[in-house]
């Protein structure tokens, strides 16, 4: 069997040194640095190629024991959207391959490309080296433009056509979950040999419970607050307007929960939220509820746990999720949390268990979903005990060690094609 030594890690569009929470930064940014991270703790040296989006930054950065980032320069530094990208891809490209070219022959045992863009380098890298292709797609046009929030843009046409042509060109693709295995399979004619089910984890030394009455005076929060977080990119995908409409119906509902409820949005403008940044402030107005709600900026992981510990519920109302980052996350730091039945979130949250899944995106079901959470304390106690457990199903390093066995079947399947 392939030994791995050493590996290629592609994520052309974000880099995992970037904040998540803003841009194009988010849950796949901390599902490439927590992998790495544990894949170099396990012996193998991992090189993750990203596009350099400032002129400041060292053409290599030491990320962790193991890793270094290698900023690419394709294109200028700013002002470059995610769709203007496959513009870039020939010269991040070549980049990429001249790196390899100036380390000794078989320098990289894999590749693992992260989204289409980086599935299209990383094609063309697997047949310059000889290697084999693992890639996640960690979100799919097909299944998005499937499930539009109101006034979003679908993904174009170039898209879908480069997501079928990765999934073609892979020797593995790795989904998050079972349902995201079956879309590819079901959408994109995937070989069902050829995907692979792992889970992402939670780093539970950094997501866990927390003294609330300590976690809430230390953002500003009464002790005795009702508080509805949601954390995330502030775009229509991720739906945090739906939590700001039912907010106001639950006020509607319970109008004496006012002076209690506090609602922070932990999180900034992303996609096409950056084409009206001021638009969720501006909803908040127009509901009447400015008073309990609250713009936080992007934060490191280690104050999004706190946050977590100072939330009565979690709110993840989002139009798709391949997994839902923030709802294990939340979990692991013992908050409820209140879903939308979509995606990974219907693998991360257990319904009734560890929080509670709502069917649609209407405010109205939304307020009575979030009740019953909000004014019984004794069943919001068993949902938060419930999310412990739940929590106690994900783990980084099963995910890398899951990983690192997908890696050694791409690599047993090549040799026997080679052979």
């Amino acid at each position: 069997m392939t030994k791995i030594r050493r590996m290629a890690m592609i994520s052309l569009h974000t880099s995992p040194l970037d904040q998540p929470g803003t841009g194009d930064a988010g849950g796949m940014n901390v599902y490439v640095v927590e992998v790495a991270r544990r894949l170099a703790a396990r012996g193998i040296e991992v090189d993750i190629f990203t596009r350099a989006t400032s002129s400041l930054l060292d053409p290599v950065v030491r990320l962790a024991d193991g890793v270094q980032v290698t900023n690419v320069h394709a294109g200028p530094f700013e002002g470059l959207t995610k769709d203007q990208l496959p513009g870039q891809l020939c010269v991040f490209a070549r980049e990429v391959l001249r790196a390899e070219a100036a380390q000794p022959l078989g320098h990289y045992d894999i590749v693992h490309s992260h989204y289409w863009l980086s599935g299209q380098v990383g094609a063309l890298a697997r047949d310059r080296w000889g290697v084999p292709l693992v890639h996640t797609m960690h979100t799919m046009a097909k299944v998005k433009n499937a499930a539009l929030a109101v006034g979003d843009t679908p993904e174009p046409e170039a898209r879908l056509i480069g997501e079928e042509q990765v999934v073609e060109a892979s020797d593995v693709l790795l989904a998050n979950t079972g349902l995201e295995a079956q879309q590819l399979i079901d959408l994109y004619d995937a070989d069902p040999g050829r995907v692979e089910v792992v889970h992402p984890g939670v780093d539970t030394t950094v997501f866990l419970p927390q003294d609330r009455a300590a976690a809430r005076a230390a953002r500003g929060i009464p002790e005795d607050a009702i508080v509805l977080l949601f954390a995330g990119r502030i775009q229509p995908l991720k739906a945090p307007d739906v939590l700001l409409h039912a907010t106001a119906e639950l006020l509607r509902l319970r109008p004496e929960l006012r002076r209690r409820l506090v609602v922070p949005i932990v999180g900034g403008p992303s996609g096409t939220g950056l084409e009206r940044p001021t638009a969720l402030a501006n909803l908040a107005a127009e509901l009447g509820i400015t008073d309990v709600v609250r713009f936080v900026p992007p934060v490191p992981q280690g104050e999004l746990a706190g946050w977590y510990s100072a939330a009565t519920l979690v709110a993840v109302p989002s139009y798709n999720e391949s997994f839902g980052l923030v709802a294990v996350e939340a979990q692991a730091a013992g908050a409820p949390v209140v879903a939308a039945a979509v995606g990974g979130l219907t693998t991360v949250v257990r319904h009734g268990r560890s929080g509670l899944l709502v069917d649609t995106h209407d405010p109205i079901d939304w307020a009575r979903a979030l009740e019953p959470v909000v004014i019984d304390r004794a069943y919001r106690d068993r949902l938060a005990a419930g999310a412990l457990r739940q929590a106690e199903r994900f783990s980084w390093d099963a995910t890398a060690e899951q990983t690192l066995e997908v890696y050694q079947r791409a690599s047993l399947m090549r040799e026997a094609l080679a052979g």
